[in-house]
């Protein structure tokens, strides 16, 4: 495939943008369903995304969709490995959410983006301009001083962070449409997930006995999980990583003004002190950005075809 275009970009930016918000605010969905045991909640989404998914995939490409992809071993696999390790993040996520570590999963989402930059800068050669570097070290000052303010080895938060950078440069690496990856990704994780659901369903603890109202939240959890991740993988098929990598910050700030505001979780200075250095790199990166597009857009009409 040969690089993006110009509107491509732009495209992959906005659905990064709009995915990254999506799951920013998606604690007040799962703070919805708080009385449900945690691995039902990533039983449900498993189930429901995937079944979501292939019926999108059904209508739209027939029922060859995931022959053709699971047609090339290479693709296959790589699917396989990123179907786990999202499932893993989803599970590891709300297993710590519910045992009270919503803290350390913010910090895994500051980290993450961190070592998305890593990951393009490394593996993927994708450059970096100077102004872009001090942003990220100056982000990557921020991570820090929250870490070590946490106390400890943030073991979760790095777990978190590191499965879905992972997951990430899979997906930018699989030659796949971003819909039928995530279908196959689902197709993977299906049948075992079913069994389990079916398995605490007879014994009481999927959460369909608690109503009407929260049935149809596990059942819209397919398409609240699966909306973002089509967003995340066509965006990053078509944005740097590093690009990708700042970005993500929208999502644990969103998070962290529902946890403040919202929940009315606590939040000191010395933690204030974190957040606006990650701030202040993202008003940075994101200044720099504009800056250049808008001399890059006075030069082509300055110098018409």
């Amino acid at each position: 495939m040969g690089a993006p275009g110009e509107h491509e970009v732009s495209r992959g930016t906005w659905a990064a943008v709009a995915s990254f918000v999506l799951w920013g605010v998606m604690p007040l969905y799962w703070h919805a369903l708080k009385s449900v045991p945690s691995l039902s909640i990533v039983l449900q989404r498993i189930v429901w995304s995937a079944l979501f998914v292939g019926a999108f995939l059904l209508w739209r490409d027939g029922r060859g969709w995931l022959r053709s992809v699971l047609a090339q071993p290479r693709l296959r696999g790589m699917l396989a490995a990123s179907g786990a390790l999202i499932a893993f993040n989803w599970g590891l996520y709300i297993w710590a959410v519910n045992a009270g570590h919503v803290v350390e999963t913010a910090l895994g989402y500051f980290i993450n983006p961190l070592l998305n930059v890593l990951i393009g800068v490394v593996f993927l050669r994708e450059r970096m301009r100077p102004l872009q570097w001090l942003s990220v070290a100056i982000a990557g000052a921020g991570v820090l001083w929250l870490t070590i303010n946490y106390g400890r080895l943030p073991w979760i938060a790095l777990a978190l962070a590191g499965s879905f950078a992972l997951y990430g440069l899979i997906r930018k690496l699989a030659a796949v449409d971003s819909v039928s990856g995530l279908g196959v990704e689902g197709a993977y994780l299906f049948v075992p997930a079913l069994g389990m659901l079916a398995w605490q369903t007879a014994h009481g603890d999927s959460g369909f006995d608690q109503g009407a109202w929260t049935t149809g939240l596990l059942v819209l959890s397919g398409i609240v999980t699966a909306l973002p991740l089509v967003g995340f993988a066509y965006a990053v098929r078509r944005v740097p990583l590093t690009t990708v990598g700042l970005l993500q910050y929208i999502a644990p700030t969103l998070q962290f003004v529902l946890g403040v505001f919202v929940f009315h979780e606590a939040f000191d200075g010395t933690r204030l002190v974190g957040f606006v250095l990650i701030w202040i790199a993202l008003a940075m990166f994101a200044g720099e950005g504009l800056l250049r597009a808008t001399a890059a857009n006075a030069n082509k009409i300055a110098q018409p075809d």
